[in-house]
């Protein structure tokens, strides 16, 4: 059996092999920097997405989008913050969270877009 580590791995992939198919640049995937981290960061025109993935081998405690808990938000918005100012961008930018269920016989992807925003 797959442990948590292994599972998020495997959604990560799935989640950037998705996006990618989409046409956006993948520039980062499980980026950390001092105390900041993302699981994608993607690029597509003038646009960079703050992506957070969410994966779980079944949804019977519910979906995994629900567990982005504001906390984590607020991470990822000073993330995004700290990653602009490190890489000097100047580039809109969006949150979004790919919710996966490897639940067999398929796995469900859901792509949430402007998921969250900062405050």
């Amino acid at each position: 059996m797959a442990d948590s580590h292994d599972t998020g791995q495997q959604g990560e992939a799935i989640a950037a092999a998705y996006l990618a198919s989409g046409g956006w640049d993948i520039l980062e995937t499980n980026w950390h920097s001092n105390h900041h981290e993302a699981d994608i960061i993607a690029r597509k025109n003038d646009l960079l997405v703050i992506v957070e993935v969410k994966t779980r081998t079944t949804d019977y405690f519910g979906n995994p989008e629900d567990f982005v808990s504001k906390q984590k938000q607020r991470r990822l918005i000073k993330t995004a913050n700290h990653y602009i100012s490190l890489k000097r961008l100047d580039l809109e930018v969006r949150f979004d969270i790919i919710s996966i269920v490897l639940k067999p016989p398929r796995l469900r992807l859901r792509h949430l877009e402007d998921a969250f925003y900062p405050h």
